[in-house]
């Protein structure tokens, strides 16, 4: 990885988030920016730092979990990081599947609450 560093401008528009979202990544200590004065700067690990806490945020996990997990590579190294990922991802499995199932029988409710709506127009007109 090059050791090129963001600005926080930079970081934002990079990550498509909002200035208060960046800033509180830092202060929920997920993010060590860089600072110069009142200036941050983001580098290769903090990007990367970045890129996971996304894709863990796209896939459902609090941040809460994203921060632990993140901090068991710091304490325990990739392995134990590895082992927590395969715990996570498998809980999250489950409960996104819950998710679409109950996401599917809700569909269908509203498909068939909608046919009857259409169903009573066209009676009428």
């Amino acid at each position: 990885m090059s050791e090129t560093r963001l600005s926080f401008k930079e970081m934002c528009v990079k990550f498509d988030v909002t200035p208060r979202t960046l800033r509180y990544y830092e202060y929920i200590e997920l993010l060590s920016p860089e600072k110069e004065g009142r200036n941050r700067f983001y580098t290769p690990r903090e990007i990367a730092r970045m890129t996971l806490i996304m894709r863990g945020r796209r896939f459902g996990f609090s941040l809460e979990e994203i921060r632990q997990w993140l901090e068991i590579y710091q304490k325990e190294g990739t392995e134990s990081q590895l082992h927590a990922w395969l715990e996570m991802a498998d809980r999250q499995l489950v409960a996104l599947r819950l998710q679409a199932e109950e996401l599917e029988h809700t569909i269908a409710d509203l498909e068939k609450l909608r046919a009857e709506a259409a169903g009573l127009i066209a009676r009428q007109g």
